[in-house]
């Protein structure tokens, strides 16, 4: 259904809205292509600077939807992956605003996301060996680059949940925020990016997704050849300019 999945523009931010309440959020092959097409949505669309992903009903992500997993359905899609953004995530901003739970592929999900935003009462988890199967979505991956490996292989090896205040200690949220305001808290994160030059916001991530598999002896040169031309845009001199007439800059991507 079309409205499983709600996708919103506004003052250059996409929100994408998981709206399966009655299942917890968790993701079908129908949602996996409905969130491929909004992130294809985010890249190609000059008036959208960043995106937001969270859910509905005061919950984030239950993970894949087991139902549909029985009858022979995988909530995947080519070339993107779980969910249709575990495997290739998109070149602009993405923001998880997490409320209630994050759990087996709703983490994998959250922890694709460039920043988090949890609200206080979240539960955050890797179950999946409980039922027989394994996190293969990014958590047995990613997670472990993102938190203390050891804690990453206990969550992987016991499926035990952590609390968001755990979350924050070990730095896999950015923002801990009440219940109930993580989508706000999430918007407020958003605007700030939305505020700065456009090109340098995408070319700043993907220098630091891609430079933790550069060597020493070639990281400067490749992050050159993606800084070279941010540093000689028409938004650099625009910014430069408009901080000197003390005044916000018109950016133009360009």
């Amino acid at each position: 259904m079309a409205d499983e999945v709600l996708v919103d523009v506004s003052d250059g931010i996409m929100t994408v809205t998981l709206n399966r309440p009655e299942a917890k959020n968790a993701v079908n092959k129908a949602v996996a292509e409905r969130i491929a097409a909004a992130m294809d949505e985010l890249d190609s669309n000059e008036a959208i600077r960043v995106a937001i992903l969270t859910g509905a009903d005061g919950a984030f992500c239950s993970g894949m939807d087991l139902k549909a997993f029985v009858t022979g359905e995988m909530p995947m899609v080519e070339g993107r992956g779980f969910a249709g953004v575990t495997e290739k995530l998109p070149q602009k901003p993405l923001i998880a605003a997490v409320e209630g739970f994050a759990l087996a592929g709703g983490l994998e999900l959250m922890i694709s996301c460039d920043l988090i935003v949890a609200a206080d009462n979240v539960k955050i988890g890797i179950p999946e060996v409980k039922r027989g199967l394994a996190a293969a979505a990014g958590g047995l991956m990613r997670l472990p680059r993102q938190i203390p490996p050891r804690l990453a292989m206990e969550m992987a090896l016991t499926g035990d949940f952590i609390t968001a205040q755990r979350a924050v200690e070990t730095g896999l949220v950015n923002r801990l925020v009440p219940a109930g305001t993580a989508l706000e808290a999430a918007r407020e994160l958003a605007l700030k990016i939305c505020a700065n030059g456009p090109m340098a916001v995408r070319v700043s991530k993907q220098v630091v997704m891609e430079s933790a598999d550069w060597s020493n002896a070639e990281m400067w040169q490749k992050q050159q050849e993606l800084v070279l031309p941010v540093l000689v845009s028409q938004d650099a001199i625009e910014g430069a300019t408009a901080f000197a007439e003390k005044r916000a800059p018109n950016w133009t991507g360009k």
